[in-house]
């Protein structure tokens, strides 16, 4: 009786095993659309176009961009979420995939009961600039500034509730400091206002233009905000030096619906590990300030839940609101 038993578990493993492989091997069967649900034109659709051939090559399907804008991503990741959880749909989103859920709950979608992880393509830490003319140099020179001024200090982002004023927002809790958060449309207006001194500080991605301002010594680099040092940004502090715990890092990945086979799930994550290891793509995010970062599903999955958690915290304490 016990062989019979025995038998039949091992014929049912062998069945399990050569289904898993059949699917990885059927898989993708047609093309595999990812939604972007930011403007063609942007960040987050140079950094999925810039490796959509080499992935399709792998996969043995073409990759489509499918740019979905509107609602600070809602409406494409509302897509996203209730497409056929088969892994021939993904969306490419950033951090605010789970923030955007905490600022509006009429967003449609939540970000870890409607979606699992494929993995991290790229990150990039925020960095702190401040405006020329501020009498500081180092990190704890400028937080020494702001506490001599008791009305304390502008700071400009991209928009209210864009990352960029998230992370600000914890950097003023952390330190305690009175700062006034004042929203632009924009890199480019945030840019010239800190330039002019209308702000006087931005936490903000190291983009092509901030670096080259930073370069021709328009504007002052304090530090970075990255959990350990940055390798695209050699010798430059962390802002957690003196702030401990601080970090505020951008991260772009891929998520498929919830649902999807594991089986397919593995197969993306393997050819993205391949495309992410490419010095040539390497090359090409390095230029937009990110670096390539490849990672476990499992591993994407634990860090959406912790900013998730991490962000909700924030807005329930300082009471953020989306425009």
């Amino acid at each position: 009786m016990n062989h019979t038993r025995r038998a039949l578990m091992a014929v049912a493993a062998a069945l399990l095993t050569s289904g898993t492989v059949l699917a990885q091997a059927s898989f993708p069967s047609k093309p595999v659309r990812v939604i972007v649900p930011y403007p063609a034109g942007g960040l987050s659709d140079f950094q999925i176009r810039a490796m959509a051939e080499p992935l399709g090559k792998l996969l043995g399907q073409p990759i489509i961009v499918d740019n979905r804008p509107g609602a600070s991503g809602a409406i494409g990741t509302q897509a996203a979420a209730t497409s056929a959880p088969d892994g021939h749909t993904l969306v490419f989103v950033n951090n605010g995939f789970v923030i955007t859920p905490h600022l509006n709950k009429q967003a449609g979608y939540d970000a870890l009961k409607n979606f699992t992880a494929v993995s991290l393509v790229t990150t990039s830490p925020m960095v702190l600039v401040v405006n020329n003319e501020i009498p500081a140099n180092t990190v704890p020179e400028f937080i020494e500034y702001i506490k001599s001024r008791p009305a304390g200090i502008e700071y400009g982002s991209a928009g209210t509730a864009s990352f960029g004023h998230m992370a600000t927002a914890l950097f003023s809790q952390a330190t305690g400091l009175n700062m006034v958060h004042i929203p632009y449309k924009g890199e480019a207006p945030m840019t010239m206002a800190l330039r002019t001194g209308e702000v006087k500080l931005l936490i903000t991605t190291p983009s092509p233009s901030m670096m080259g301002a930073v370069k021709e010594r328009q504007l002052k680099l304090l530090g970075v905000a990255s959990s350990k040092p940055a390798p695209l940004l050699p010798g430059v502090k962390q802002i957690s030096d003196t702030v401990p715990g601080y970090s505020a890092e951008v991260w772009f990945g891929l998520f498929a619906p919830a649902g999807t086979p594991p089986a397919h799930i593995a197969k993306l994550n393997d050819a993205l590990a391949k495309v992410l290891a490419m010095p040539e793509i390497k090359e090409k995010y390095a230029g937009v300030g990110a670096s390539a970062t490849h990672s476990t599903p499992a591993a994407f999955n634990e860090i959406t839940r912790a900013e998730s958690a991490r962000w909700s915290d924030l807005i329930s304490k300082t009471g953020l609101k989306a425009e």
